[in-house]
């Protein structure tokens, strides 16, 4: 019998969630062990990745003009036959 009331005790404290303060201390820990696992990149490898997605974005940015001036002009073709 006094086994059986351990064992109540015992599913009791499973089943209970700690309290909101221990469960964020606990969210804070581990997102710290995370962080110490990245590999950060080296400074070099940083400012060369900058450099291309700024030069990629130039050449797609000039691609759209000139993809929108083109057809603004062919519309404007259309237009001026249709009238």
């Amino acid at each position: 019998m006094a086994d059986n009331k351990v064992e109540k005790k015992t599913e009791k404290q499973k089943d209970k969630k700690p309290n909101i303060f221990a469960r964020i201390a606990k969210y804070f820990r581990e997102c710290k062990s995370e962080v110490k696992k990245v590999t950060w990149p080296a400074p070099k490898a940083v400012f060369k990745n900058t450099g291309i997605v700024l030069a990629m974005i130039i050449v797609i940015g000039l691609f759209i003009f000139a993809l929108d001036q083109g057809l603004y002009a062919l519309l404007g073709l259309v237009m001026q036959t249709a009238a």
